[in-house]
């Protein structure tokens, strides 16, 4: 079993996206509705890859990366960023945090499961 944490502020986002990765029977997906929640989480659960929404009120999403990176029991989980922002320049600028990847929003939920396969195998 693959252990998705899909962390998001929106609540209908985080839903669907759920939703999407469990037509998947080899995905077990939590969801959280804020950085520190996801933090929590994944310390807790440690799942085997973080999406992680990148404007989001309180802890935005590069913050709540760097701070999974600063904790040993989560450094090692892969981040991928949920983004509007899918410029070339925002897009890098992911990549050199050290984001395993960037998926646009709005994302297809039809194509959600395989763009996140293709990310874990990346």
């Amino acid at each position: 079993m693959t252990r998705i944490l899909y962390v998001d502020d929106e609540a209908d986002i985080r839903e669907v996206a759920q939703m999407s990765l469990e037509l998947d029977p080899a995905f077990e997906v939590r969801t959280c509705a804020s950085g520190a929640e996801g933090i929590a989480e994944a310390s807790a659960w440690r799942p085997d890859l973080i999406l992680l929404d990148v404007m989001m009120p309180g802890m935005d999403g590069p913050t709540t990366f760097t701070r999974l990176q600063e904790q040993s029991e989560t450094a090692a989980i892969p981040v991928v960023f949920i983004t509007a922002r899918t410029q070339a320049q925002d897009v890098a600028s992911f990549h050199a945090l050290g984001a395993r990847g960037v998926i646009a929003k709005p994302f297809d939920p039809m194509t959600l499961t395989a763009q996140v396969r293709d990310l874990l195998n990346g």
